[in-house]
């Protein structure tokens, strides 16, 4: 018998069939920024620096861990793509940038054309939600290091800000409020940890009292995109940081923005532990301290402003109906 690729565990059908379904959804983020098509080595975004004086590019890259664990038990794969693009765009926005466009990584044990479909329409539906165009991206077939029925995804996003408008924490003083604003569920965090503790004891089918969806379904709810709310707030009020609540919780990642010799004293009280978080903390015995640092447990997002401007940031996120929640104080 003759060795071919394909007897190696590689289609390069399935790949030309990939590509030639995907090739929709990214166009269906383009704009008129966008002068590369689909299929070219690299993908071109013509910058439109009118509005700038001091043009910065903010760039992040990240993934979204074993949730796609989750994804491949209910063989649901249309909401992952949307959560790395929404993560992604959340971890540039916070720096007070607006994202520009995103490049995708997508590695399968056996390369599923109807698979990579659901998810590239995921990437796409949230980059058209953030207004940031998928502007490139590599299938990877791997027989040999994934299953068959498993893939991994990697996203990279590149945004734009002006210089003087990074947002970075180094104003932030003694004083200074945190607002919070509710999470989705788990976003892209924690979930080594929900999957050991749930998935002994229940199936991913599984209807649990207190919780609306299934088990698997309420872990696989989008992690939310802030965007629309960093951009609506940053516009009417001068916010001096903002904090994206991934792996590390509320105090690992709100830290990162604080200036040396200054602390946060949370009020731990100020909000309602969603309903998942409980399951997981009840079902896994998990003391306060340990959620607190691997879940965002019930808040995505903080804004670090004066306590004479909380007022107005509460009226403000009124307005896109958020809900602004003090959650405590620099110290």
């Amino acid at each position: 018998m003759e060795n071919t690729y394909k007897s190696a565990g590689v289609d390069l059908e399935a790949g030309d069939e990939t590509v030639r379904r995907i090739k929709s959804f990214a166009k269906s983020t383009f704009n008129k920024n966008v002068i590369s098509d689909i299929g070219l080595f690299g993908g071109f975004y013509e910058l439109d620096l009118t509005e700038y004086k001091k043009p910065v590019l903010v760039s992040s890259v990240d993934g979204v861990g074993t949730k796609l664990k989750i994804a491949f038990a209910l063989n649901k794969h249309n909401t992952v793509g949307q959560d790395l693009v929404n993560h992604c765009t959340n971890d540039i926005a916070v720096c007070g940038a607006k994202p520009i466009y995103f490049l995708d990584y997508l590695a399968f044990g056996k390369l599923n054309p109807d698979v990579a479909e659901k998810i590239i329409e995921g990437f796409s539906i949230a980059c058209r939600e953030n207004e940031c165009a998928l502007i490139g991206g590599e299938t990877a077939e791997m027989p040999g290091l994934y299953s068959p029925d498993e893939y991994d995804m990697s996203g990279t996003i590149v945004g734009i800000v002006e210089k003087d408008r990074v947002i970075n924490g180094k104003g932030i003083t003694k004083g200074d409020v945190l607002l919070g604003f509710a999470s989705n569920g788990l976003h892209t965090n924690g979930y080594s940890l929900a999957r050991k503790i749930l998935f002994e004891k229940y199936k991913v089918t599984d209807k649990v009292d207190g919780l609306e969806l299934p088990v698997g379904e309420e872990l696989l709810k989008v992690h939310k995109s802030y965007l629309k709310l960093i951009s609506h707030l940053k516009e009417n009020l001068s916010i001096k940081g903002f904090s994206h609540i991934t792996g590390g919780g509320i105090i690992g990642n709100t830290k990162r923005i604080i200036p040396e010799g200054l602390s946060l004293n949370i009020n731990w009280s100020a909000w309602k532990l969603p309903a998942i978080f409980k399951l997981i903390q009840s079902t896994g015995n998990i003391p306060d301290e340990e959620m607190r640092k691997v879940f965002n447990i019930g808040i995505g997002l903080i804004a670090v402003i004066n306590k004479n401007d909380a007022a107005k940031a509460i009226e403000l996120s009124k307005q896109i109906n958020e809900n602004a929640i003090v959650l405590g104080e620099v110290i």
